[in-house]
């Protein structure tokens, strides 16, 4: 059995994986995946998570959660999708790095199923947004507090990755950019789902309905139906053509007002996040979803 974790990052997804699987639900079970929604399994992890405490569930415990959140008999794939398998968004910042408890909840999550194969997806966010996005949430705690003495140039994706890396040497290990989300959206769906790609896939612009006029994707829609062969090139370039002639200013930029903050300290982390993409993507183990 395949057991599939995607797990954010916070201010990535807005449980838009799960409503995008929700709406392909029926080509799913009939090919044996099944998609958690987060309510039908947060209890019963977080119950699981604390009793093993980070070690590895026997395989009576192993039984007992699959009974508890199945709804079909014997899925070849499981999929859970929640940016809150990470923790709360404020924990995604400490003096020590970037998510630097990543490694060690996503390893608990792992024993939970010991005997499956496990897979993790996860969408990188530049931390120029990431952490006003952090701070707009409201369990989290003023800028002064949490950020203390931390440089917010420190707060590097490289070392999150490699500490996953290192904690999930076997597992299989999926990233992308949210910044590419736009464009390459129908394959990170494709990807997790194991969807064909001559499969019709549903609310597969749904990314794109959130960011742009309805006039964008009408023209979407009128391009792709004239493409007697529309490759994952082809539709790249439509996406991209809408999105520059009808985008939402309003949802495609971000303002970034926090204590201190300048356009140019936006600039050098932003430059940061650049290098530590093209770091990630050539690691060992990694699979990096490029547009």
């Amino acid at each position: 059995m395949q057991v599939v974790y995607h797990c954010g990052a916070h201010g990535t997804d807005l449980y838009r994986m799960v409503k995008t699987l929700m709406q392909n639900r029926d080509w799913l079970l009939a090919n044996g995946v099944e998609s958690l929604t987060p309510a039908k399994h947060r209890d019963v992890f977080n119950e699981a998570l604390k009793a093993l405490d980070g070690g590895p569930a026997t395989p009576e415990v192993e039984q007992v959660l699959l009974d508890a959140i199945l709804e079909t008999d014997h899925p070849r794939r499981l999929i859970f999708s929640t940016p809150t398998f990470l923790g709360k968004a404020e924990r995604a910042i400490s003096v020590d790095g970037l998510y630097y408890n990543a490694a060690e909840k996503l390893a608990a999550l792992a024993n939970l199923f010991p005997s499956a194969d496990v897979e993790i997806y996860l969408a990188l966010k530049n931390p120029a947004t990431l952490l006003p996005f952090v701070f707009s949430q409201d369990a989290t705690g003023t800028y002064e507090q949490v950020m203390a003495a931390i440089p917010p140039e420190s707060l590097r994706w490289a070392p999150a990755i490699r500490r996953i890396r290192a904690a999930l040497p076997d597992q299989r290990l999926v990233l992308w950019c949210h910044e590419d989300t736009s464009l390459i959206w129908p394959e990170v769906v494709r990807n997790i789902a194991t969807m064909p790609s001559d499969v019709p896939l549903r609310a597969g612009l749904q990314v794109l309905g959130d960011i742009m006029r309805p006039e964008g994707i009408e023209m979407i829609r009128e391009e792709m139906s004239r493409e007697t062969r529309l490759t994952v090139e082809k539709r790249r370039a439509i996406f991209a053509a809408a999105l520059a002639r009808h985008a939402l200013p309003e949802q495609m930029e971000i303002e970034v007002n926090l204590p201190g903050w300048t356009q140019d300290l936006v600039n050098q982390i932003t430059d940061l996040y650049d290098e530590d993409v093209a770091e990630i993507a050539a690691m060992p183990g990694v699979e990096f979803i490029m547009p």
